[in-house]
């Protein structure tokens, strides 16, 4: 049951990266068009150029918790790095309830203020030009870290098929029998 659920996650995990793949394209595509019509035509845009970081925080933003999920986030691997499989999804799982979970719940509930005090004084960028709506860009803020903290529940449930030993491998060999 475990692993089935485990891979409703991989399947949310890979189309968080999908999105954050294609957002990465098109803020490539924003830059390139933003610098080839400022160096080539000598016209330039500010929503342009805040949309790029615009794209930039997005990605970064849902892009945490992909990383986690893929498993390529940032730890010390001084000492994980020789753990054997079971103590690494021990390490994991108490690393992602002690030390992510808290610190994501502090933020998308810190957050939400922030964001609706840009919607409700209707933010917009303060250059001449810019892109309005700023309310938007910042509940991606919230949204994001209570997105980690539901994908943090994937990687607890993988890390306890992990240490259980319950893999992809084993589990077609229960269907089999």
């Amino acid at each position: 049951m475990l692993l089935k659920i485990e891979k409703w996650f991989d399947r949310i995990s890979r189309s968080i990266g999908y999105l954050c793949s294609f957002l990465m394209v098109v803020m490539m595509l924003n830059i390139f068009y933003d610098v080839f019509m400022r160096y080539v035509f000598k016209s330039g845009s500010i929503a342009l150029q805040e949309m790029e970081w615009h794209f930039f925080s997005i990605i970064i933003l849902l892009g945490t918790s992909y990383a986690l999920m893929e498993d390529s986030h940032v730890r010390v691997d001084v000492l994980y790095s020789k753990f054997s499989d079971k103590k690494k999804a021990l390490v994991n799982i108490f690393g992602t309830i002690v030390f992510i979970t808290p610190i994501a719940l502090l933020v998308a509930l810190g957050s939400v203020g922030f964001v609706m005090e840009a919607f409700t004084s209707h933010e917009i960028s303060s250059d001449p030009g810019g892109l309005t709506h700023r309310w938007i860009l910042k509940a991606f803020i919230p949204f994001s870290f209570w997105l980690l903290i539901f994908m943090s529940v994937g990687f607890i449930i993988k890390n306890i098929n992990i240490y259980r030993g319950v893999t992809e491998a084993h589990f077609r060999k229960q269907e089999e029998l």
